[in-house]
């Protein structure tokens, strides 16, 4: 298997939610699901140099679901690192990860990748579905960025901070973890992504300047649908549909940085890259000459 050539690639898998079903075992949907995710990325002819799962990565935080996901990934022959989303439990998910640095009793960390920088951050309350980002948390990214202002950082994190538009998904501008997060990052140039989960959609946005990318979950999808909602009336809505799992490739190379969004089935392959295909293949690199 190959690394990406003079570039960094990192993996993120995100919202996986093993233990929906906790009766199935390794027979659950959710956990076939990122089981195949998984074994889609390590098909891969390019391998990444990192794999973040950003959250959520059980439904209820059981210490067996944690083990089932360590056995799982415990074979990569690249470093995985995991972060906890509002449906984890930190301490058992600490205990199934037992080399995942704790900084102020929150599993947030830095890591060096050639010349690209990546801060992962802690945004889980427990009691909490949306996010948080308390002072704490705050003081310990202030000092990551201010140590490393001339460092191409991006920032990994569960909850993204951003207003959607799926009401029942998003945060309220004015919370005050939100307004603590953008005013943390506001004015830091070297922030050059933001990648997130959470909301089980691919969503691109803007947060004080920094791209702002979503990846969609492994578990079923957040249906989309901008309308208001009134929780008194239950109007019949989609809210989960069973849309592809997904997992992200991010490529930081020549001094920028493309996100992949891949969504995992059996797909039919409709062009190779055969004899009949070298002239055209011939041509586009000869006209970027």
């Amino acid at each position: 298997m190959e690394r990406a050539e003079n570039g960094v690639l990192i993996a993120q898998i995100t919202d996986t939610h093993v233990g929906f079903e906790p009766e199935a075992g390794e027979n659950e949907f959710n956990f076939v699901r990122f089981r195949n995710v998984l074994g889609h990325l390590l098909s891969q002819p390019v391998q990444p140099d990192i794999l973040i799962l950003s959250g959520d990565l059980t439904d209820g935080g059981q210490p067996e679901c944690y083990k089932r996901i360590h056995d799982l990934v415990s074979d990569c022959a690249f470093p995985v690192h995991v972060i906890p989303g509002n449906h984890d439990n930190r301490e058992e998910m600490l205990k199934a990860f037992p080399d995942c640095p704790v900084v102020d009793g929150f599993a947030q960390f830095a890591i060096q990748l050639d010349d690209l920088r990546v801060l992962c951050l802690d945004s889980f309350e427990p009691g909490r579905h949306g996010g948080a980002f308390c002072e704490t948390r705050a003081a310990w990214l202030t000092r990551e960025l201010e140590a490393h202002p001339d460092t191409p950082t991006i920032i990994f994190m569960h909850h993204p901070p951003a207003v959607a538009g799926i009401e029942w998904m998003d945060p309220r501008p004015q919370e005050a973890w939100f307004q603590r997060f953008r005013e943390t990052v506001r004015g830091h140039k070297q922030i050059i992504s933001i990648q997130a989960g959470h909301l089980h959609r691919p969503i691109h946005s803007v947060v004080e300047g920094i791209p702002l990318s979503v990846t969609p979950a492994v578990a079923p999808a957040v249906a989309l649908d901008l309308r208001p909602m009134d929780t008194e009336v239950a109007d019949k809505r989609p809210i989960v549909a069973a849309e592809p799992p997904f997992y992200s490739l991010h490529l930081w190379k020549d001094g920028s940085l493309v996100s992949h969004f891949q969504p995992v089935g059996h797909w039919q392959t409709l062009a190779r890259y055969e004899d009949h295909l070298k002239p055209m293949m011939q041509n586009l690199f000869a006209e970027r000459s």
